[in-house]
């Protein structure tokens, strides 16, 4: 079984386009879990462009699976999670000017400062991992700093054009999945992915848990959130199976 994530900031984004209260991203969590979601994902930025405090505290009041937080090392994003104490963190980079995540965290050079939040994070009792790029050196430096799991960062896995860059991009996950493991971190991946280039990701036997975002609320629009995440649980249940 490979966990689902779905992540619901567009939701919020879609919010924010017109900064009214809806679509408020709460209501995602119960569509989302009914097409079974495993887990609910968000991103709760410092410039808070659409994941905003209270809608973190209301999604994990409301939520029955677990929830992910994803955020930045920063003191405030500590004292807030550490706060609010959800299930899970992924410690990501995060820049103001960007539009989405450009890469992975470099974790390797700042083991002393991720460590520290790791450890921050645990004792209040968050399971945590790093959203990396698929390198030998920052799964060295991940494991080295106590994380519980690695997110591969697919991004450019999926950004590939031609097959012959898409299996390059594919192998360099599969061989990140493989060290991930023989490190003792459990394997998730994300970002980027969509029907049409998730499968291989899928069958990758040492990844655990997919987050996926952007493509579902994308493909809400046409098909509703529900059918939307059902649809992808499914295809990630046939891929699963040819392990």
């Amino acid at each position: 079984m490979i966990r689902l994530g779905v992540n619901i900031d567009h939701v919020a984004t879609l919010r924010e386009a017109r900064r009214i209260a809806e679509p408020d991203p709460s209501w995602a969590v119960v569509l989302a879990e009914l097409g079974g979601a495993d887990q609910i994902t968000l991103h709760l930025r410092e410039d808070r462009r659409h994941i905003r405090d209270e809608d973190l505290a209301k999604i994990l009041r409301i939520a029955s699976v677990p929830v992910n937080l994803e955020m930045a090392i920063t003191e405030e994003m500590l004292r807030i999670a550490t706060a609010a104490r959800p299930h899970c963190a992924t410690l990501v980079p995060e820049k103001r000017q960007e539009v989405t995540t450009e890469g992975g965290l470099a974790v390797a050079g700042q083991e002393t400062a991720v460590g520290e939040a790791v450890a921050a994070l645990n004792e209040a009792g968050i399971s945590v991992g790093l959203f990396v790029d698929p390198d030998p050196e920052q799964l060295e430096a991940s494991a080295a700093c106590g994380a519980h799991a690695v997110e591969l960062h697919t991004g450019t896995y999926c950004a590939a054009v031609g097959a012959a860059a898409v299996a390059v991009e594919l192998g360099r996950l599969q061989s990140a999945a493989v060290r991930a493991a023989e490190l003792g971190l459990a394997v998730h991946a994300g970002h980027g992915l969509n029907v049409r280039n998730v499968a291989p990701v899928a069958r990758i036997s040492q990844v655990e848990e997919l987050n996926i975002g952007h493509a579902l609320i994308g493909r809400a629009v046409f098909l509703g959130l529900q059918a939307a995440v059902a649809e992808m649980k499914e295809i990630l249940k046939v891929e699963a199976a040819r392990r």
